[in-house]
């Protein structure tokens, strides 16, 4: 008779408040007979709140595939596994895909044990447009990369979230000024579910300058969100809607719709019709 397979389950955890565990996650945890864990030493006050005494490994992004063999032969045994990480949702800016793809391809049963996800939670209170959004992550932490995948991004007319630490959010910020325009619709949220959540929106300019003035936006875990790029009128290139928002901070309407012309050959009346829509 064939050896029945285990099941890895994949459990979100609370990004904060403990209160946020939902009940079937502390069942499941408490039934398995090992946790992996982004950290163990992070996991242990989650688990010790919950009585929750299974045995633990630590599976994270440097953990080599000797550790999913491992783990992929507990669930080839009929064993069950659970995975989780640090905090929200495993797999979301998180490690353990190639744990739950290597499970998925071996045959194992992956069952999802839903809960907190920091990008969803800031999306259902940020108060910008839900229906479409894209998922960003982490953006590349040096200067110029940041830059370029932003500017990517600057037609990209979805919601766009991101996470950021908390020592670049400030520079990260400034960049969305520059690759979005002065006037982009932003949402900082900040230690979602704890004790000094915060949740603020403005304008990309108006953001830095709110940072810059408050050392204490630049702590704790953070999600920025972007509202998505107006739709333009055809023929109205990106680039010279970036003179144009230059143009305009600096001059009337009038005269930047002139000058604007002159600048990239698209006709000043166009211009200037687009620059009092922004305006309104």
């Amino acid at each position: 008779m064939s050896q029945s397979l285990g099941t890895l389950y994949v459990v979100a955890t609370p990004i904060g408040n403990l209160g946020d565990m939902v009940p079937r996650a502390v069942q499941v945890l408490q039934s398995v007979a090992l946790i992996a864990c982004e950290d163990t030493r992070h996991s242990a006050r989650l688990l010790e709140h919950f009585a929750i005494t299974g045995r633990c490994v630590a599976y994270h992004d440097h953990s080599d595939d000797k550790r999913t063999e491992q783990i992929l032969a507990q669930l080839q045994a009929g064993e069950e596994v659970a995975l989780i990480s640090d905090a929200g949702t495993p797999l979301v800016s998180d490690p353990g895909y190639r744990l739950v793809r290597a499970a998925r391809q071996s045959g194992i049963r992956v069952v999802p044990i839903p809960g907190a996800c920091a990008f969803v939670a800031a999306l259902s209170a940020a108060g910008l447009p839900s229906n479409r959004f894209t998922f960003e992550g982490f953006l590349p932490a040096k200067a110029g990369a940041r830059l370029a995948a932003l500017e990517a991004l600057a037609d990209e007319p979805r919601t766009l979230i991101f996470y950021e630490a908390p020592h670049r959010v400030l520079a990260c910020v400034k960049d969305m000024a520059t690759a979005f325009g002065a006037e982009r619709e932003l949402v900082i949220a900040r230690e979602i579910t704890k004790t000094f959540e915060t949740i603020h929106t403005a304008p990309a300019a108006q953001m830095v300058q709110w940072i810059s003035a408050d050392s204490n936006q630049e702590r704790g875990e953070i999600v920025l969100l972007v509202h998505g790029a107006p739709e333009r009128k055809v023929g109205m290139s990106a680039e010279t809607e970036r003179v144009m928002h230059l143009l305009l901070e600096e001059l009337p309407v009038k005269q930047a719709a002139a000058l604007g012309a002159k600048l990239t050959g698209a006709k000043k009346n166009e211009l200037y019709q687009w620059a009092l829509a922004q305006r309104q």
